[in-house]
């Protein structure tokens, strides 16, 4: 590690210089060398620092021997030994500092990596959130408007009356989900959550919007007693698997009854969605254009999930399907 900006090499040499003319005047100045040999460690490269800690010891040695008079063995052995053990012992620490410094500056930039990381897991993760909203709110909603306003354009002629029912039915529908956007804009509950009242209740309120002239669906709750109260982010999911599952029924199953049962036991709640459609092999790959069975059950497995829930689907072609979404009650505590 370099020592201070002001005291480089050529200022060290100069202290160096003097201690030795002290040396040669005054021998008992030789025990200043130990300094001189952190501060030159500290300063020189390794290879010039032993050098001049090899000159320094043996000034050492003469300086002493010069002292005492006579020959002694002692002080031809301690100066070198002392000298060999700080600098071993300098040295060591060094590296060890080198390797703390390496060390640090690898945890710094894995933390960050770490941290870009994360934040692109985040990204992902709410882009999938935002397409599942999407899917669940904005794109049946204009799906379920398509479809009524294409059959009041059927009977635009024949049965005006009809006609002016779908399309109420379809301004209806635009006004649920443009609440719907307006709350996923502020990241809200689901608006028929937001009236309050429940799972159950939200959930009978989505039956008799999605009933109609061709679909008929009911709601059973079978909460052995107990109000089937859950947290936000559940109900919200199951709310959300609804919509989706319903969607699907409606375009896609050609189905005249469907059935939302929500099951609450003692350590999971179920969703059941059921319909009497034509059915589909949930193992095939999307049959419609739009790709709805390809986008929807995913999303709805995602949503399961977060929660640590599961989705089956059971359905074959001509015998309808039967969905079910189970949330461990663990989870939701």
């Amino acid at each position: 590690m370099p020592g201070p900006a002001w005291f480089g090499p050529a200022r060290f040499g100069a202290v160096v210089v003097v201690w030795m003319v002290l040396v040669v005047l005054a021998p008992s100045f030789s025990w200043c060398a130990v300094p001189l040999f952190y501060t030159g460690l500290r300063t020189l490269p390794t290879r010039a620092a032993l050098a001049l800690v090899t000159v320094l010891t043996a000034f050492v040695v003469a300086a002493q021997l010069r002292l005492a008079g006579t020959f002694d063995p002692n002080l031809l052995l301690a100066p070198p030994a002392v000298a060999a053990i700080a600098t071993t012992v300098f040295l060591r620490t060094e590296r060890q500092a080198a390797r703390q410094r390496a060390l640090i500056d690898d945890l710094i930039r894995t933390r960050r990596e770490l941290a870009a990381s994360e934040r692109r897991t985040g990204t992902l993760a709410e882009r999938q959130r935002l397409s599942m909203e999407i899917h669940d709110t904005l794109a049946q909603g204009l799906s379920s408007q398509r479809m009524l306003l294409q059959a009041a354009d059927r009977v635009w002629e024949s049965d005006p009356d009809k006609a002016r029912a779908h399309v109420r039915s379809a301004a209806s529908v635009a006004e649920h989900h443009l609440a719907e956007a307006r709350r996923f804009v502020h990241d809200l509950a689901p608006a028929d959550l937001a009236r309050g009242g429940g799972l159950d209740v939200a959930l009978r309120a989505l039956a008799e919007r999605e009933s109609g002239d061709h679909l008929t669906v009911r709601v059973h709750v079978d909460a052995g007693g107990r109000p089937p109260r859950l947290p936000d982010r559940v109900q919200s999911a199951l709310l959300r698997i609804a919509q989706g599952a319903l969607a699907n029924v409606r375009e896609h199953a050609d189905a005249s009854t469907a059935a939302l049962t929500l099951t609450l036991l003692d350590d999971q709640v179920v969703l059941d969605v059921t319909d009497d459609g034509h059915g589909f092999d949930p193992a095939a790959p999307p049959a419609s254009p739009a790709g709805e069975r390809g986008h929807g059950l995913p999303a709805m497995r995602a949503r399961l999930g977060q929660l640590g829930g599961t989705l089956t689907v059971e359905s074959a072609r001509g015998e309808g399907t039967v969905l079910s979404a189970a949330v461990p009650l663990e989870t939701t505590r």
